[in-house]
């Protein structure tokens, strides 16, 4: 008997190394196995073949100049009385027609890179790397005022109650007057020794700043003086090394009413009372980049690439989708019934707002987008890292 089993377990193994032969070892074929599922783990998922259900129409594309490329300032345009004011690293700023994208004026900085620019309150305002802040005729281009920053500015000035107020890198939030440039008032926030590349806009509420922080924080700042009202934590800084610790609120946080929003990078979302302080609720689901906001609901891209849709009243999950994973999304914009992100192929993604189904995709040229969409007049307005400005309207 012993003889007859041990034949059939010989006649096993002789059948398995048959069976196997195909591949070099057995440990071979489970090492490939493993590897190509580990590189499908890290790798950008690939995009699903889409017909677009709803119709997407390209109005114009236009370059802004040399664009940010690898210097992560996420540059986007800023939009004013039916003019797109755009900025370019190399090639000043340019002022475009909002509909038909015709040039209507450039100025030109031969000895500035130009790195974000704002406009609003019949100015508008751009900022260099190497701290100055500038602001120009939105009619002409000519230049009216400057001052200097301690520090680079790759944040658009946010121009609003007769004041413009910016974000630097060093976290520093300065405020300018709006009429000359004189300085009224600057305040400080120390940064974690790690940070991620950038930061985000102030929003402006009624007398009132609400900055983002790099160490996982959103203050709220007296717009007469810069003082300090009040401090909250959106994503608490917890890990073992200063990597897993990152916690920067880099989108500008979004105002609704009196309540205040703001997404981390620790992918954590909060609601807060904006006079007050008191937070309304705190979700973990979140973003390095800013949020969307629609009638009813957040949108926001985590670091991963999924796309999230939270209740504004009471931060409930209404829907995820995970088919744009690892493809370094920005934050997303509402336009119209849809959420829009980008990714860095230059692909421009159309979500709808009731249940996050991909309805229609573009491209607005084959570079990276980094910089949040901007809506306005029902165009939406994409910039990509080569400097390559395209609007884009639902018909």
């Amino acid at each position: 008997m012993n003889v007859v089993v041990n034949m059939k377990r010989a006649a096993v193994v002789v059948a398995l190394v048959a069976v196997l032969s195909g591949c070099s070892t057995i440990k071979g074929w489970f090492g490939d196995d493993q590897k190509a599922a580990e590189k499908a783990a890290t790798e950008p998922l690939p995009l699903d073949k889409l017909e677009n259900a709803i119709k997407v129409d390209k109005l114009w594309s236009a370059s802004a100049g040399k664009g940010e490329q690898l210097l992560g300032t996420r540059q986007g345009p800023a939009v004013l009385d039916g003019r797109v004011y755009a900025a370019a690293i190399e090639g000043g700023v340019r002022a475009l027609d909002l509909q038909t994208g015709k040039e209507l004026w450039q100025h030109k900085m031969k000895e500035e890179r130009v790195s974000a620019v704002g406009a609003g309150q019949g100015l508008v305002v751009v900022g260099t790397l190497s701290g100055r802040v500038i602001a120009l005729d939105p009619a002409t281009g000519d230049e009216k005022w400057s001052a200097q920053a301690n520090n680079e500015i790759i944040a658009p000035p946010v121009i609003g109650q007769g004041n413009v107020v910016v974000h630097a890198n060093d976290g520093q939030v300065l405020c300018y007057q709006l009429t000359d440039g004189t300085r009224r008032w600057f305040w400080n926030r120390d940064q974690p020794a790690l940070i991620v590349r950038g930061n985000g806009p102030v929003t402006l509420g009624p007398g009132l700043v609400f900055v983002g922080n790099d160490d996982g924080t959103l203050s709220a700042l007296a717009l007469n003086d810069g003082h300090p009202i009040w401090d909250q934590t959106v994503g608490r800084p917890e890990g073992r090394t200063e990597l897993e610790r990152m916690a920067d609120v880099d989108g500008a946080p979004a105002l609704d009413g009196t309540t205040i929003y703001a997404t981390s990078y620790k992918n954590s979302t909060i609601a807060i009372d904006g006079p007050s302080g008191r937070p309304l609720w705190n979700r973990d689901n979140g973003g390095p980049g800013g949020l969307g906001m629609g009638p009813t609901s957040l949108v926001l891209s985590d670091n991963g690439g999924a796309v999230w849709s939270l209740d504004k009243s009471s931060g409930g999950s209404l829907w995820s989708n995970r088919k744009l994973l690892r493809r370094a999304l920005t934050a997303p914009v509402v336009h119209g019934d849809y959420a829009v992100v980008a990714d860095y192929e230059g692909y421009v993604h159309w979500l709808r707002l009731d249940d996050g189904q991909i309805v229609a995709r573009e491209r607005a040229g084959g570079d990276p987008v980094r910089a949040q969409p901007v809506v306005a007049d029902g165009v939406l307005l994409v910039q990509n890292t080569d400097g390559q400005l395209t609007a884009f309207r639902i018909n």
